[in-house]
């Protein structure tokens, strides 16, 4: 690999920019393709395809035989609430390989204690949401089932290209959220990218079953465009 690629693809990685280096496996040549950032036909969905699966591949091309060298950055929640539920999410989304936040001002819900080894932030929701930056790799989860809390965090991530926004509550509560959204200027559209009431529909009652409804739905949500 050439300097100047390796300088860039370190770059990238150290910025956490989503990448795929594809590589000519009969010249050796390289070259980076950046997933959903331009670009069309065959190639470029081979390579958002690769990027999405988490998985490099060999492809044919045009005659050639290339190689997809997948390098994305790690996957984020952010969970705003760090009630019961959070707990248990907590707990699965690590093991599924996310780097999980967990924001919540009331420092006494968001403790050490309650959230072994996990980063914590007590500031209010919009600003910690702003801090982080939500991108395409971050599920955001709000789960306080307080408006004070929940919205702010909402109307900062609706912005933000997070690839789920979910949110705890009855179809009344999403209702009441749908109609306090849409005063602050969230149109139909990108209201309906918030999954609510959160969770795939299995009937779960505990804290423990409705995080794994709700890991579930966000695997979902991350997987299912795949081939």
């Amino acid at each position: 690999m050439k300097s100047d690629l390796l300088d860039r693809l370190l770059a990238d990685r150290d910025a956490k920019r989503a990448v795929v280096l594809v590589t000519d496996l009969d010249n050796g040549g390289g070259e980076l393709h950046y997933p959903g950032e331009g670009g069309d036909g065959a190639l470029a969905e081979a390579v958002a395809a690769a990027a999405r699966a988490d998985k490099s591949r060999i492809i044919e091309h045009e005659g050639r035989r290339l190689f997809l060298n997948v390098n994305n950055p790690p996957l984020r929640m952010v969970i705003c609430g760090a009630v019961h539920i959070a707990q248990p999410l907590s707990r699965m989304a690590t093991l599924a390989g996310y780097d999980v936040t967990v924001v919540d001002p009331r420092a006494a819900f968001a403790s050490a204690e309650r959230f072994p080894g996990l980063a914590l932030s007590h500031e209010w929701p919009d600003e910690a949401m702003e801090a982080l930056g939500p991108d395409a790799r971050t599920a955001v989860v709000t789960l306080t089932h307080d408006p004070k809390l929940d919205d702010p965090a909402l109307l900062v991530t609706l912005r933000s290209p997070a690839f789920y926004i979910g949110s705890l509550g009855s179809t009344r509560t999403h209702a009441k959220r749908k109609e306090r959204l849409s005063a602050e200027g969230i149109d139909e559209a990108n209201f309906a990218r918030i999954h609510g009431p959160i969770g795939l529909d299995i009937g779960a009652k505990s804290p423990a079953e409705i995080a794994v409804s709700i890991m579930g739905e966000i695997t979902e949500t991350l997987r299912r465009k795949l081939d």
